[in-house]
């Protein structure tokens, strides 16, 4: 069984590692194409991204959203923020977290 769950886990390393090299490459490709443009175009290509990176954003949103509870536990979470009723990450002893989940 540990086996199993050390090649899933070691699976899903190579296929991010994979994932990571193809973003690269795609970045440096568009990079390269950057470099051609006008400032006019430059600016398209700019908006285009932002459009991009909100829509991801949205879907991610809607994604968390159907998640049962979720909104409230959040909605907690902030109150609790505000009220000062967390323990800021910086303050916590690190020895007492647990590692077995």
């Amino acid at each position: 069984m540990e086996n199993t769950i050390n090649t899933i886990e070691e699976s899903d390393e190579n296929t991010e590692a994979i994932a990571l090299t193809q973003a690269m490459e795609i970045q440096d490709k568009i990079n390269q194409h950057l470099k051609q443009l006008s400032l006019e175009r430059l600016q398209v290509v700019a908006d285009f991204v932002a459009y991009l990176a909100d829509k991801e954003s949205e879907e991610a949103t809607q994604e968390l959203e159907k998640i049962p509870g979720f909104v409230e536990s959040f909605e907690k979470g902030k109150k609790d923020i505000s009220l000062c009723r967390i323990t800021p990450l910086e303050l916590l002893n690190w020895r007492t977290i647990r590692s077995d989940v």
